[in-house]
């Protein structure tokens, strides 16, 4: 039996050669500031589209985005783009600094001080940036 080239790996092979010719450092990236590049969506469509407009009975979307904070917090907080758009998003939803504090800090008991500690350090950035402008 002749060997033959497993197509999945051809075609990791070609991805990676595709990353190299555009120069891509991949050990100098870094996605910070890419939450930057979508805008913060109005409180109105914000509710249309996953809060009270979807399910008039069911969470406002405050509610689904303090969830959303919650269970980016319990993952270890690792994903800091979408903690920061998700702080950012609350606050055009009307949440106050200390809903947001609290959504993370209850999340202290599963995930722990570590993973507390740093989405606390990620909000307060946006806290802060949102304070000056």
């Amino acid at each position: 039996m002749t060997d033959q080239n497993n197509p999945f790996d051809a075609m990791m092979k070609m991805g990676q050669d595709w990353a190299k010719s555009m120069n891509i450092d991949m050990d100098a990236f870094t996605p910070k500031g890419f939450e930057n590049l979508w805008p913060t969506m109005s409180k109105d469509m914000m509710e249309n589209f996953f809060g009270k407009g979807i399910n008039p009975d069911g969470l406002d979307a405050k509610t689904r985005l303090l969830l959303t904070l919650a269970g980016l917090t319990v993952l270890g907080a690792q994903a800091e783009a979408q903690i920061r758009l998700t702080v950012r998003h609350l606050i055009e939803a009307g949440a106050t600094k200390q809903e947001i504090a609290e959504a993370i800090a209850q999340m202290g008991l599963f995930a722990g001080m570590p993973a507390m500690t740093k989405a606390m350090t990620l909000a307060n950035e946006v806290l802060e940036k949102d304070e000056t402008e």
